[in-house]
C-alpha cells in the first residue's frame, strides 16, 4: 500500500517554515525550533492512497486509527525514553501492524537489541494495543525525525514525531553567560557564530533536569518555569535590555532577529481547505492517488510534474472532480514518476514528492553446477523476478567485467540472464556468483582436460585376393582427424585406396585386394599420444587339378579369430562367418548351431543345395552360397546368438566338417545402486555392488555422476574409469542435499546409469566437546559436565557418547548404550580405588567428533567433604506466615558422604503427624501444609557426619487477627463531641496491635461510618456529631494480619441535644425550558452520480424533542423502503440508496413540536456516471438559502 510521509515542520512562534530536512541533516541557528513548541506535523491525518486492487473510489477516505499518539520528546546522552501509541482495536477485522521508521525509510525492526527495543501490549477488556518504542542509553545520533505507521487490512495512519538528545547535564550550576559567548577557531570571542536557538534548548533541559525542578510542590508554585520568548513577545520594546541582561543574553541583534521571525503570523490559505502531504511513498507497478480539497468548488485545478503540466492523455494520469475534492491517479508507477507534483489553484499550489520504492530483484532459478571439456563453450544461466534488472557477476568474490579479449560475455533475454565464457580453460575453474538486490546465486565450474575415447577399435581382417578390405574406427570427437599408416608408411588415397571420416566415424577401404597390400595398418588421431593397430593377412586360395569326383573340403585356418578358435562380435553389429568350400560336383552345405559349444544337439538347422537355400531361418539370418564360398550372416547379433556353429560340406565323393565357436560381447548391465558410507565437510564415501552381468567382457572400471537434489544436471566426477567399488567424491558444498549414480565400463562400452543413491548432505562432523570436568564422584559413581561444541556446522546435534578405560589400558568401553542429549552424565558402577580415564564425543549425521578428554586419570574414590548448611536471606531473620498458610522452607547443605539430618523444634523432635521432612544430597525440606499458632518457635536443623556436625536454627512466627478490644465507654458528652474510652484486647494475634478502628451509627438508619482508620491510643474524641441524633460506636482492634471478626461496642448511646433555632429552606420557581424547533444547519442542494448512494444531511433542535418528517417534492416519504432516515444528537440524514434519474428533485425536512415547527429544503440532481452537472448551485442561491435557514 502507498504510504504517506509527513515531514515535521518546524514551529517557530507560529512561523510557517518550510518542511525540515532528513533526520541526519542539521538544523541552522535561525531555523531550530523553540523548545516549548511541538509539531504540527502530526495533528492531521493524511488521505492514505487506495490500493491497487481496488477500482478508483472518491467517497470513502481512510479514517485514523490512533488513539493515542506517540509525542515528540528529549532526553540527554545516556538517559532512557519511550514512545507510546495506541490502537483501538474494536473496529478491525484483523490485528494491526505498526511499524517504526527513523528519518524516511529507515525501518526500525531490524535495529531492535540492546539500544532499542519494542514491545506489544493487548488489553482485552478494552480491545486497545499498546505498542511502545524504548531507547536505551540515548545516543547523540539518535537524534532526528521518527516515525510510527499502524494499517489493518484496508486502513492506514501514521504520525510523526521528534526525537532531541541533549548533552550530559553538568553536575554543577548552569551558567548560561558562559554558554551564550561566541567562540571561534582564532579564540576570539567577537568573532563565530551563535546557535541561538540551541543553546537555549540546552538552559531549558537544564532547567527541567536540575534539582531545583524536581523541588517540592510549595517550590515549583513560588518559582515556576519562565520561557524567556514568552517574556520577550510580551514586553515593550523599551524593556529588551533589561530582560536580556537579567537572562545573560550578550547577543542583542541576534535576539532582535529571532523575534521578528517569531511574530510573523502564518498567512491561512484561502483557496486549499486540506493540503497535499509533504511526501508519499508507493511501491513499482502500483497506483497512486493523491487527493486534495479546494474552498471554492467551481475551481479549476492543475497539476504539475516536476514543473511541467501533467496532460490526461491515455490511462497514465486519471483526474478526477467530486466534492470539492480533487484526485490526481497515477496508475502502474514507474521509476519515472520518482517526482515532485504541485496542485496549482489560482496563485495558490502545494507540493509533495512521491517517492517510488522498487521492489528487491530475486533470483527464480539458480545457477547448476557444470563440468566441461577443456576448449568448450560455457553458459552459466539463471532466471530472476523482473525483466531488465541488473545483476552482478562474480568468480571466487572477484567482479567479472567485459575485458580486451572479450572472454566472458553477459547476455539478457527477459528475464534470464547468461555468463558465457568461449573455450573454457583451466584458469576458469571456481565458483561463479550472481547477485541482485535481493538474494544471491552460486554455481561450481570444473574445466577437464579432453580425453579423446575410443567407441570402436579397429579389427584385423582376412581377405581373398580381389575382395574389398576395410578398417573402420569411432572417436568421441567428431572433429578430429587422423592420418593412416602402413607398416609405419603414411597412406595416401588413389584408385583403389580410399580415405573417409564421417562424423565419429574413419574408414580405410582397400579395392581389389593384392598380395602385397598384407601388413600392419595404424590410425592415429591427431593431437592425442596414442594410435589403434590391425593387421591385414592375404589369403591365397590354390585350385590343383582333382578328378572330376572331388571329395569336398572346407578350408579355414586359425586367422581372424582367437587362439581356442572363437570368433568375438559385438552385439549389435553384423556376424558374417565366409568359409572357403571346395568339392567336385558341388557339396551341399548345412549349418548347426548348437545349444552350447561342443553339444551335439542341434538347435536350428540350415540347408543349402547347388547354391539354393533348402531350409530358411528369421530375418536376421541369411545363408548364401557362391562359387567356393559358403557365407552365413547375421543382422544386428545379440546374446542368444552366441553359441557353437558347425558347418558340415556333402557330395557323393564324402563330407567334411568344421565347428566355429561365437561369442557375442557387450556393455555390462548398470550397477546397483550406490551406497553412501559416510560423509564430510565437503565429500562423501559412496560404495557400490559390481553389475551382474559384464557383458562377456572383464569390467575396467567405473564413471560417477552426481546431482543437487533439486537440480536435473548431473555432473560427472572422473573421466577415466576407475577400477574400485568405493569411492571418495569431494568438493561439494556443506548443507547442500546430492544424489550419486555409477556407470559400469567395458571395452565394449559403458553401460546404462544405475538408480541414484538416498539424497543426503555433506556434513562436517562437530568439533569436540569442551570444558570437560569432574562435577562430583563417590565410591562406585561420577559426574562429569561438559559444554557443547564450538562449531556445530549445518546438521543438528545427534547426541554425545561418553566412554572410559582403566589407566594405561586402550580399551575404551561405552558408558551406556546410545546417545544422550545432555551435557551432564552420571556414571554408575565403576570399580572403587581405580584410575579411570574418560572421554566425551559429540554426534551428528557425519559421526562422531574428535574426543575431549580429562587432563589426567580420576581415582574412584569419594572425597570427604565437611558438613556446611546455607541459610537462605530471607530465613536469616524470623519468618511471619499467617494461620493456615502453607510453610515449605529449603535448606541447602554440603557434605559427603550424605549427612545425618536431625530437626528439632525449641530442643524437642518435630510431629511428624503435623511436619513433614524430605531429605536429599543437597538440601532438606520442611514443609507444613496449614500453618497453626502452635507452630511458632525455634527450629533448629544438624547436620552430622561421623564426628562433625553443623547446625542451624530458624525463627517461624505464626500470626492470626486479634480478638476484640474490650469495655468500650463513653466517658463524656459534651457540644457535638463525645469522648470514647477502651482497653486493649487480651489476644493480640501473635503479633503488635498497629492500631484500631473507630466507627460511629445513628440510631435511626443504623448505618455505620468510619471515624478513625487506624488509631493508636485507646482513648479518642469524636467531633462533628450531628445535633438531635443518637449515636452508637463500636471499635476493632487491627494488626499485621487485619481487623479483628468481632468489634467491641459501647454499652450506651450519646444523644447530642438541639439548639433553638428552626431551618427553613428557599423557594425556587421552575424555570420552563420549551423551545420551538429551529435548523441549525440547512440542507444543501447537491450533484450526485447515479448507482451511488447518497447522503443528505442537516442539524436541528428544539425542546421537546420535535418530531422529523421528510418530503420529496411535498410528498411524504418516511414509509418508502429507498429511504433511510437517521437521526442521532439533533443530526439528521436521509440516505437514497442507489439513486436513478427518477430519485431528483426537491427534499424538504419538517420538524414539530408543541412549541411550533420549522423546515429546510433543497434540491438534488441525479447525472449519468462519467458526466458533469449540467448547472451548479450558484452562491447567490446557497446564499439565500442559508438565509432562509436562520
Amino acid at each position: 500500500m502507498p504510504e504517506p510521509v509527513k515531514k515535521t515542520e518546524e514551529a517557530q512562534g507560529g512561523a510557517g517554515d518550510p518542511a525540515a530536512p532528513a533526520a541526519t541533516d542539521t538544523l541552522a541557528p535561525e531555523e531550530a525550533p523553540a523548545p516549548a513548541e511541538t509539531p504540527a506535523a502530526a495533528d492531521t491525518t493524511p488521505v492514505a492512497p487506495q490500493p491497487e486492487s481496488q477500482a478508483p473510489d472518491t467517497k470513502t477516505d481512510l479514517t485514523g486509527l490512533f488513539t493515542e499518539k506517540p509525542q515528540s520528546g528529549e532526553v540527554a546522552v545516556g538517559e532512557n525514553i519511550n514512545f507510546v501509541a495506541k490502537v483501538n482495536a474494536a473496529s478491525l477485522l484483523k490485528k494491526p501492524t505498526i511499524k517504526w521508521f527513523k528519518g524516511k525509510w529507515m525501518d526500525l525492526a531490524s535495529k531492535s537489541g540492546k539500544s532499542l527495543q519494542l514491545k506489544e501490549l493487548y488489553d482485552r477488556n478494552s480491545k486497545v494495543y499498546t505498542f511502545e518504542m524504548q531507547i536505551i542509553a540515548a545516543k547523540p545520533s539518535f537524534a532526528g525525525a521518527y516515525r510510527c505507521e499502524v494499517s489493518s487490512r484496508d486502513k492506514f495512519d501514521s504520525c510523526n514525531f521528534d526525537l532531541t538528545v541533549h548533552e550530559a547535564r553538568a553536575v554543577e550550576g548552569f551558567d548560561i553567560r558562559a554558554a551564550f559567548r561566541r567562540t571561534s577557531v582564532d579564540g576570539s570571542e567577537e568573532a563565530g557564530e551563535l546557535d541561538f536557538s540551541a543553546l537555549l534548548k540546552k538552559r531549558d533541559s537544564f532547567f527541567k533536569g536540575s534539582p531545583g525542578h524536581r523541588a517540592s510542590k510549595s517550590q515549583v508554585k513560588s518559582e515556576p518555569d519562565e520561557d524567556v520568548w514568552e517574556i520577550l513577545q510580551k514586553a515593550k520594546a523599551s524593556e529588551y535590555e533589561k530582560i536580556a541582561f537579567q537572562y545573560g543574553i550578550t547577543d542583542l541583534r541576534g535576539m532582535l532577529k529571532r523575534l521578528k521571525k517569531m511574530r510573523k503570523e502564518e498567512k491561512k490559505s484561502e483557496a486549499f481547505l486540506k493540503k497535499l502531504d509533504p511526501a508519499y511513498q508507493v511501491e513499482k507497478g502500483h497506483k497512486m492517488k493523491l487527493c486534495i480539497e479546494v474552498a471554492n468548488e467551481d475551481v479549476d485545478v492543475k497539476w504539475l510534474k516536476n514543473g511541467q503540466e501533467i496532460q490526461s492523455t491515455g490511462s497514465k494520469y486519471i483526474f478526477e472532480s467530486v466534492g470539492n475534492k480533487r484526485y490526481l491517479t497515477i496508475n502502474h508507477c514507474s521509476l519515472s514518476d520518482d517526482a515532485t507534483y504541485t496542485c496549482v489553484v489560482g496563485d495558490e499550489k502545494c507540493t509533495t514528492e512521491l517517492f517510488v520504492k522498487e521492489p528487491p530483484v530475486t533470483i527464480t532459478s539458480n545457477l547448476e553446477d557444470q563440468m566441461v571439456m577443456k576448449g568448450e563453450r560455457v553458459e552459466l544461466e539463471c532466471e530472476v523476478s523482473e525483466e531488465g534488472a541488473t545483476v552482478k557477476w562474480e568468480k571466487d568474490g572477484v567482479e567479472l567485467t567485459r575485458d580486451e579479449s572479450f572472454k566472458y560475455r553477459f547476455k539478457k533475454d527477459g528475464r534470464k540472464h547468461v555468463l558465457i565464457i568461449n573455450e573454457a580453460t583451466k584458469e576458469d575453474c571456481g565458483h561463479y556468483t550472481v547477485k541482485t538486490n535481493g538474494g544471491e546465486s552460486m554455481a561450481e565450474l570444473m574445466v577437464s582436460e579432453k580425453e579423446l575415447e575410443v567407441y570402436q577399435n579397429i579389427a584385423d581382417l582376412t581377405v581373398k585376393a580381389k575382395d574389398e578390405a576395410v578398417f573402420k574406427c569411432e572417436v568421441s570427437d567428431e572433429t578430429v582427424k587422423g592420418i593412416w599408416y602402413k607398416n609405419g608408411v603414411e597412406v595416401k588415397a588413389d584408385a583403389r585406396t580410399h580415405i573417409t571420416h564421417i562424423g565419429r566415424i574413419h574408414k580405410l577401404t582397400i579395392d581389389d585386394v593384392k598380395p602385397e597390400d598384407q601388413g600392419d595398418y595404424t590410425f592415429v588421431p591427431e593431437g592425442y599420444a596414442f594410435n589403434l593397430s590391425a593387421k591385414l593377412n592375404f589369403l591365397e586360395v590354390k585350385i590343383d587339378y582333382v578328378p572330376r569326383q572331388d571329395p569336398p573340403k572346407i578350408h579355414l585356418d586359425c586367422m581372424g579369430h582367437t587362439a581356442d578358435s572363437t570368433i568375438v562380435v559385438v552385439a549389435g553389429n553384423k556376424l558374417r562367418l565366409d568359409v572357403p568350400i571346395t568339392g567336385d560336383p558341388a557339396p551341399t552345405v548345412i549349418w548347426t548351431k548348437g545349444e552350447k559349444a561342443g553339444s551335439e544337439v542341434a538347435a536350428e538347422t540350415w540347408s543349402i543345395k547347388d547354391g539354393d537355400v533348402m531350409t530358411e531361418g528369421d530375418g536376421r539370418l541369411h545363408v548364401e552360397s557362391t562359387k567356393g564360398h559358403c557365407i552365413f550372416t547375421i543382422e544386428g547379433a545379440d546374446k542368444q546368438d552366441e553359441g557353437l556353429y558347425s558347418v558340415i560340406v556333402r557330395n557323393p565323393a564324402g563330407e567334411d566338417k568344421a565347428d566355429i565357436n561365437v561369442k557375442v560381447v557387450d556393455a555390462p548391465d548398470p550397477p546397483s545402486a550406490p551406497r553412501i558410507l559416510s560423509v564430510g565437510e565437503d565429500s562423501c564415501v559412496v560404495q557400490w555392488d559390481p553389475p551382474k552381468s559384464d557383458g562377456g567382457n572383464p569390467i575396467i572400471g567405473y564413471v560417477l555422476e552426481r546431482k543437487k537434489k533439486k537440480s536435473y544436471r548431473w555432473m560427472r566426477l572422473n573421466f577415466d574409469p576407475y577400477t574400485d567399488t568405493t569411492y571418495e567424491a569431494k568438493r561439494m558444498i556443506e548443507g547442500v542435499e546430492y544424489e550419486m549414480r555409477v556407470y559400469a565400463v567395458n571395452a565394449i562400452g559403458m553401460s546404462c546409469h544405475s538408480a541414484a543413491s538416498q539424497p543426503f548432505i555433506p556434513v562436517a562432523p562437530t568439533s569436540e566437546p569442551v570444558g570437560l570436568c569432574v562435577d562430583d564422584i563417590s565410591d562406585t559413581t561420577i559426574s562429569l559436565k561438559w559444554r557443547t561444541p564450538e562449531h556445530l556446522g549445518s546438521s543438528e546435534l545427534d547426541g554425545y557418547g561418553v566412554e572410559y578405560c582403566k589407566e594405561g589400558s586402550d580399551e575404551w568401553v561405552p558408558a551406556f548404550e546410545g546417545l544422550t542429549e545432555r551435557t551432564s552424565v552420571i556414571i554408575r558402577d565403576l570399580p572403587t580405588g581405580e584410575k579411570m580415564q574418560f572421554r566425551v564425543k559429540a554426534y551428528n549425521m557425519a559421526g562422531p567428533s574428535a574426543p575431549t578428554s580429562l587432563a589426567q586419570a580420576v581415582t574412584i574414590r569419594e572425597i570427604m567433604q565437611k558438613p556446611k548448611i546455607w541459610i537462605p536471606r530471607n530465613l536469616r531473620q524470623t519468618l511471619i506466615k499467617k494461620v493456615e498458610e502453607t510453610i515449605n522452607l529449603v535448606i541447602p547443605f554440603q557434605g559427603k558422604p550424605r549427612p545425618v539430618i536431625t530437626w528439632s523444634k525449641d530442643g524437642e523432635p518435630l510431629n511428624p503427624k503435623q511436619v513433614s521432612i524430605r531429605n536429599s544430597d543437597t538440601d532438606t525440606i520442611l514443609f507444613i501444609r496449614k500453618s497453626e499458632r502452635k507452630d511458632s518457635g525455634k527450629y533448629e536443623v544438624k547436620l552430622q557426619i561421623e564426628n562433625v556436625e553443623d547446625t542451624a536454627s530458624i525463627s517461624i512466627q505464626i500470626v492470626d487477627l486479634p480478638g476484640s478490644p474490650e469495655k468500650l465507654k463513653i466517658m463524656d458528652v459534651w457540644g457535638f463531641n463525645v469522648a470514647l474510652e477502651w482497653k486493649p484486647p487480651k489476644d493480640n494475634g501473635n503479633c503488635e496491635i498497629t492500631g484500631y478502628m473507630v466507627q460511629k451509627a445513628d440510631k435511626k438508619t443504623m448505618e455505620w461510618y468510619t471515624v478513625y482508620e487506624l488509631y493508636r491510643r485507646t482513648n479518642c474524641v469524636v467531633a462533628d456529631l450531628i445535633m438531635g441524633n443518637e449515636y452508637i460506636f463500636r471499635i476493632y482492634a487491627v494488626n499485621m494480619v487485619g481487623l479483628s471478626l468481632e468489634p467491641c461496642f459501647s454499652a450506651d448511646s450519646a444523644y447530642i441535644q438541639k439548639t433553638g433555632f428552626e431551618y427553613k429552606p428557599p423557594t425556587y420557581k421552575e424555570h420552563d425550558f420549551s423551545e420551538a424547533p429551529k435548523f441549525t444547519h440547512p440542507l444543501v442542494s447537491r450533484s450526485v452520480i447515479a448507482g451511488y448512494n447518497a447522503t443528505l444531511s442537516c442539524s436541528v433542535r428544539g425542546i421537546p424533542k420535535p418530531k422529523v418528517t421528510w418530503y420529496k417534492n411535498k410528498m411524504d416519504i418516511s414509509n418508502e423502503a429507498k429511504y433511510r432516515m437517521f437521526s442521532k444528537q439533533g443530526v439528521l440524514t436521509l440516505e437514497i440508496r442507489k439513486p436513478c434519474s427518477f430519485d431528483g428533485g426537491v427534499y424538504m425536512c419538517k420538524a414539530v413540536n408543541a412549541s411550533g415547527e420549522d423546515a429546510v429544503e433543497c434540491k438534488l440532481e441525479i447525472r449519468p456516471p462519467g458526466t458533469f452537472p449540467q448547472a451548479q448551485i450558484t452562491k447567490e442561491e446557497r446564499d439565500k438559502q442559508m438565509n432562509k435557514a436562520d
